[in-house]
């Protein structure tokens, strides 16, 4: 099937190349040229595992094509999806003039029939703006084209996206049109085989099940982490906590890990974009406004840790563990390490830091920071002479370090962990005095 896709960033790379993967022929657009040009050279701009060979693979195959050529794009797909970014105004609403000019440059240059798809996470009622848009120019074009706008919206985990994409626990499509439904399980019929996976309902109820996922999994993160910090005060151990609570089948143990707060792209910017849609129509949010606060006040729970051991942290050097927001990604953005690092240059420490595959983006935002920041090659390279290690990203290999090796490296054996990774009675067998979250009272070694 012929796909065109709006957007070569995160959700449009990884679309494009697992539906050219399939054996659809997909051109992706972009208005940026130097992206295209790094695409087109074989270089990939975002860092998720097996995209790589994945679009190497495609384009080879003559399957997968990056162009910023708008008028071909529209020309060659029966699906134009929208893929563009919708980040958030300075009242947290989503920005759509991203996915409107997307719906312009369709309305100018569209011939034939196509199917519209909102890939993108916009608020609800975005699909009907869309429609406007795209009949709207081409009213001014004086021309008569028949087309369908379809709310589809992404359901991917960055650093396990392919998989989600080739193995979607579900897919939603929002549409009043039975044609266009056979048209889309047409296109993820490959990926729907084992188990039917297609939901369709109206497009209001699927642009609104984005959020509402999204916003679910944050209040999930922020409502342990508010248990945790109870469990800390009364005495508790959080971790045994989230054994206890997730064995309970309509709890589970996804998303109940406390630690440092969500970031990334997705949560903190869906949860903003939610609270104000609610707003706009006379609801106030209560319980996302909680959630918000709680995270933001959770990236600042290791300093506040450091403050109480150390008092001054003027002159003090830290080392820190991980930098992207999660695991597998070097995606830097609202990551609690930031907020980390930047209360701690603020009080005049410094900071060594080493993450596995984030650290050129670290370097692009800290760069000018000269000695206060020093990125470093690896994660002992980072432990030498700091007064003590911070975590803030669950990578594996942070899991089972050498710790004899680690104390030797510190001036002082001390580690908070703001991901739980590691057994408090373990570290103190080791002589380490370690913080966790939500584990009771620090364990101070011998």
């Amino acid at each position: 099937m012929r796909v065109t896709i709006f957007g070569s960033g995160y959700v449009g790379l990884v679309t494009g190349a697992c539906l050219a993967e399939a054996g659809n022929d997909v051109v992706c657009v972009d208005v940026g040229a130097g992206k295209i040009d790094r695409l087109n050279g074989g270089e990939v701009p975002i860092h998720e595992p097996g995209l790589d060979a994945l679009i190497k693979r495609n384009r080879e195959a003559g399957r997968l094509e990056f162009t910023t050529d708008a008028e071909k794009g529209v020309d060659h797909g029966l699906f134009q999806l929208i893929a563009v970014g919708t980040p958030p105004d300075e009242d947290g609403a989503a920005d759509l003039r991203h996915v409107l000019a997307v719906a312009r440059t369709i309305g100018t240059h569209l011939s034939r029939y196509s199917i519209v798809v909102t890939k993108s996470t916009v608020p609800v009622g975005t699909a009907d703006k869309v429609r406007r848009e795209v009949d709207a120019t081409l009213q001014s074009r004086q021309a008569t084209v028949e087309f369908d706008v379809v709310s589809n919206p992404e359901f991917l985990k960055e650093g396990a996206a392919i998989q989600d994409f080739m193995k979607p626990d579900r897919i939603i499509i929002g549409t009043d049109n039975p044609r266009t439904v056979e048209l889309m399980r047409m296109l993820y019929e490959p990926f729907t085989r084992n188990h039917e996976r297609f939901i369709v309902m109206d497009v209001r109820s699927a642009e609104l099940t984005k959020y509402a996922a999204n916003a679910m999994l944050a209040t999930k993160i922020s409502f342990m982490n508010e248990l945790a910090n109870l469990a800390e005060r009364v005495g508790a151990d959080i971790e045994k906590v989230r054994v206890g609570i997730g064995s309970d089948p309509r709890i589970g143990y996804s998303f109940i890990y406390p630690g440092t707060g969500y970031g990334g792209s997705c949560f903190p910017k869906d949860v903003k974009a939610l609270i104000r849609s609610a707003r706009e129509v006379g609801h106030q949010p209560e319980i996302l406004g909680a959630v918000e606060t709680v995270n933001a006040r959770q990236k600042e729970v290791l300093v506040h840790k450091m403050r109480r051991h150390f008092g001054e942290l003027k002159g003090r050097t830290l080392a820190l563990w991980g930098l992207a927001f999660k695991p597998n990604t070097d995606d830097m953005r609202e990551a609690p390490a930031r907020t980390i690092i930047d209360l701690l240059l603020k009080a005049g420490a410094r900071v060594r830091a080493y993450d596995p595959v984030a650290l050129e983006e670290a370097y692009r935002i800290y760069g000018t920071r000269g000695a206060e920041f020093t990125s470093c090659r690896n994660a002992y390279e980072a432990a030498e002479g700091a007064d003590a290690l911070a975590i803030a990203t669950e990578w594996q290999e942070f899991r089972s370090p050498d710790f004899e090796r680690l104390r030797q490296l510190l001036k002082q054996p001390l580690i908070f962990d703001g991901r739980n990774l590691y057994d408090p009675a373990v570290l103190a067998r080791f002589g380490f005095t370690y913080y966790g979250v939500g584990r009771g009272k620090s364990v101070a070694g011998a």
